[in-house]
């Protein structure tokens, strides 16, 4: 054999190789987070986008939402395998033309259990193998403590045992004060009894909305938050956005990690959640921050969840996805093998929630 034959055979014998070995690396699936003997993940060929979304909505604000079949392959597609099927508790009219709040100013949004009905219909009809979603009731309406209970009754009544999530829900969302809504008055927290103890006896976290503050006050409304956590701490609450929201995009880094640590460590059932590009647009994205941010993650690794905050109103298709996914899990490139397993592979998610999945062990030597 001549040596450009020999030269040629070997190129072909390598890339056949080569090819076999990226064969091997196996596809995420379920099955992998229930063997007592998985694969290790490899960061360094496998997706360092989550695996979970916990922070998903269903449903939008107003409009047309995007089919539940198309959301699930957008998971499919992007690899995603564990989700919170959110809906949207507080809806603008079905007058309006709008599909956002911010595009209706001035248009009140109305809490209602429509989303989380059309949700449950889909969801025990419509659940696809291969993935695990999670049910959430988001119609609650924290300033009237006293329709959350029997609206919970009711859900409960028609769907038994399937909600186990609550949230998105909102104890003070500024974006949505020129749309009707305030922040939840001090004196309604201690009214939340009732539902906070049903929550706590089923086992159910709660998701809430809570601005830190923002540009002018960084932390004006810590104390709603504070009250909150100091009232049931003993309730498994998750702290959405980190507190951060488009009215606080300058808060300095040091200051915002200082008061979370003080949180978490005050309240050990205070988890928090990584979800909505608006974190990494002005905050992990900017050099002087995010090394700050890493340290703090890995540092308190057992305390994240990771979500996109993807909204399916009719106008956004796969790419949006795609791009929410990508920029909410940017960071989760520089976290140590632990901290990724913890937030990214789920083993936080899984624990908040008792589901009988284990993340997998990340390869040695792969990540940061």
């Amino acid at each position: 054999m001549n040596n450009a034959l020999k030269k040629t055979s070997l190129g072909v014998l390598l890339v056949v190789i080569a090819i076999g070995i990226a064969g091997c690396v196996s596809k995420p699936t379920l099955e992998m987070f229930q063997s007592d003997d998985p694969p290790c993940y490899d960061r360094s060929v496998q997706p360092q986008t989550a695996l979970v979304d916990s922070h998903l909505h269903f449903r939008p604000f107003g409009g047309p939402a995007v089919r539940f079949e198309e959301i699930v392959s957008y998971l499919e597609k992007t690899g995603v395998l564990f989700a919170n099927i959110y809906g949207i508790g507080q809806m603008l009219p079905i007058e309006s033309s709008c599909t956002y709040y911010l595009d209706c100013l001035g248009t009140p949004v109305i809490p209602t259990l429509k989303n989380d009905f059309v949700n449950a219909a889909n969801y025990t009809t419509k659940a696809p193998k291969g993935l695990h979603l999670t049910l959430s009731m988001t119609f609650p309406d924290l300033s009237r403590p006293e329709s959350i209970l029997p609206n919970m009754q009711i859900l409960e009544q028609e769907y038994p045992g399937a909600f186990t999530w609550m949230g998105e829900v909102n104890l003070v969302k500024q974006a949505l004060f020129q749309n009707g809504r305030e922040a939840v008055p001090m004196a309604a927290l201690a009214e939340w009894a009732a539902f906070m103890q049903v929550l706590r006896e089923r086992g159910i976290p709660i998701a809430i909305h809570s601005d830190l503050g923002n540009d002018e006050a960084p932390i004006k409304y810590l104390p709603l938050m504070n009250e909150v956590l100091r009232l049931y701490p003993d309730n498994n609450i998750v702290w959405m956005h980190m507190g951060l929201s488009r009215e606080l995009v300058a808060m300095e880094a040091a200051d915002h990690i200082r008061t979370m640590t003080s949180m978490l460590d005050k309240y050990p059932n205070l988890m928090l959640d990584l979800s909505w590009r608006v974190i990494d647009d002005s905050y992990f994205s900017k050099p002087d921050k995010r090394p700050l941010y890493v340290s703090f993650l890995n540092d308190y690794s057992e305390r994240f969840l990771p979500g996109t905050d993807f909204l399916a109103s009719s106008d956004k298709d796969i790419e949006v996805y795609r791009t929410e996914l990508q920029v909410t899990s940017r960071i989760f490139r520089d976290l140590n093998d632990q901290a990724f397993r913890n937030i990214a592979l789920g083993q936080n998610y899984f624990r908040l929630l008792g589901l009988d999945y284990t993340a997998p062990p990340v390869c040695a030597s792969q990540g940061p």
